[in-house]
Order: structure tokens, then sequence, then C-alpha cells
């Protein structure tokens, strides 16, 4: 039978391997909390006070430091929000306030263009006014007086001319005359009886001799569509010698 080779110590030492992890952890708090009551014990009993002291205010700094950081740290964060949040809300007034006064100022600019324009046409108005009002003043002081001319020769040749330079008849009054003169000694009524155009049936009649139909194709408007009438018989005669010769003043004879 073989021997037994395990000694008292080896079996001990094997035992001890074979002890669990938990069985170590225990046997470790054990051994730690016996290092502390020895301690303790070897302490006297108004050290232990202070140490008990000492220990508890460490304690209480351990832990209240961190939750005053923690404190600071939220303040901070809420203080760096509150900044951002009047920055945020500054920079939305200003830009506010400049929308407005930008607004304000296109109104006033609006509003100024408007009285401008409204004043130039009230300017405009009272010129316009005063001008009439001058020009009625003018019409008013200086009345055109109405052109009368005499009943005779020297009347119808004037009047005659007056007609005859509205209507752009050459002519002058030495030429009316000469011609007058020669035609019919002056005689508004005088009848030329004897020649071909009365054989014709067409007799020549007035101050210059004219017949019907040259007075009717040659008649000046505005005047007497009478042959007889002194102004109507020179101012178509007139007409005819410009359209004919140029000029009344150009005919020296019969025409």
């Amino acid at each position: 039978m073989p021997k037994n080779m395990n000694t008292p110590g080896h079996s001990r030492l094997t035992k001890l391997n074979k002890l669990t992890k938990q069985h170590k952890i225990a046997l470790a708090g054990v051994a730690t909390l016996g290092a502390a009551a020895l301690a303790f014990s070897a302490v006297p009993s108004d050290a232990g006070t202070t140490t008990s002291d000492a220990a508890s205010s460490a304690h209480v700094a351990y832990s209240t430091e961190p939750i005053k950081g923690v404190k600071a740290s939220v303040t901070d964060q809420l203080a760096g929000a509150s900044v951002k949040t009047e920055a945020i809300q500054a920079k939305a007034d200003a830009k506010a306030k400049a929308a407005k006064a930008k607004g304000d100022a296109a109104a006033a600019k609006k509003k100024a263009a408007a009285e401008a324009a409204a004043k130039k046409k009230a300017e405009a108005a009272r010129k316009a006014k005063k001008a009439a009002s001058r020009s009625t003043q003018r019409v008013k002081i200086q009345p055109v007086a109405a052109t009368t001319y005499s009943n005779n020769l020297n009347g119808w040749i004037n009047h005659a001319l007056a007609i005859m330079k509205q209507k752009g008849i050459p002519g002058s009054y030495n030429g009316l005359y000469k011609n007058i003169m020669r035609e019919s000694s002056g005689n508004p009524s005088a009848i030329n009886g004897w020649d071909v155009n009365a054989v014709n049936g067409t007799p020549s009649i007035g101050l210059l001799q004219v017949i019907q139909p040259t007075f009717n194709a040659y008649h000046v408007s505005g005047t007497s569509t009478s042959i007889y009438d002194p102004v109507a018989n020179i101012t178509a005669a007139a007409n005819y010698a410009a359209d004919r010769y140029g000029s009344i003043d150009n005919v020296n004879s019969a025409y």
C-alpha cells in the first residue's frame, strides 16, 4: 500500500489554493477591517475625536465640492444663454428699428414729393390765373378800336387795301387809283355799253370796269357779292390782275 506523501502543511496549502475568488475577497475585507480597528484602538481618546472631526470635515468637503462646481457650471450656462437671448433680441430690435426708420424715411420722401407736386401745380395755376388776369386787363385797358373808312374813293381804296393785305393780294394805293381813274373816273355805277363785252351781253361795270363772270371767279370772301359795291369791285379786279399780270400796279391800260 503506498505511503501518504501529503504533509499537514502541504495539505493546508492545497486547501488554500482551492479557495474560491469570493472567499479571497471576503478574507481581504476582513483583513482590512482588522487593520482599521487596530489603528483606531491605538489612537488616544482626544486624538480620536480630532481624527473623527477631521474625517467628518474632510468627508463634507469631498461631498460638497462637486455640487458647488455643478451649480457654478449651470449658473454659467444659464447666464450665457441669457446673454445670447438678449443679444438675439437686441439684434431683432435693431433690425425692426432699422426697418421702421427706412419705412418712415420712404413715407416722408413720398409725402414731400406729393407736397412738392401739389405746390408746383398750385403755382402753375396761380401763374395761369395771373396771366389771364393780365390779358383781361390789357384788353380792358387797350381796347381795339374798330377801323372806319369814309364813303368816298379814298375810303374805298384804303378799305380794299386792308382786305387785300389780309388775303395776300398785291397792290398799292397808287396802282389802284390810276386804274380806277382811267376806267371809271371814280364812279362805282359806271357801265360800258359799247365795247365787245357789252356786245356779248356782259358789260364792264364799276370802279375798275369788271365783267360779271370775272367778278364771280375772283370775288374775295368777306366782301359784298354785288359787283356795284366799290370795295368788292376793287378787290375782285385786283385779285384778277394779280393772277393775270402779277399785280394791279403792272396794269397801265385796258385789261
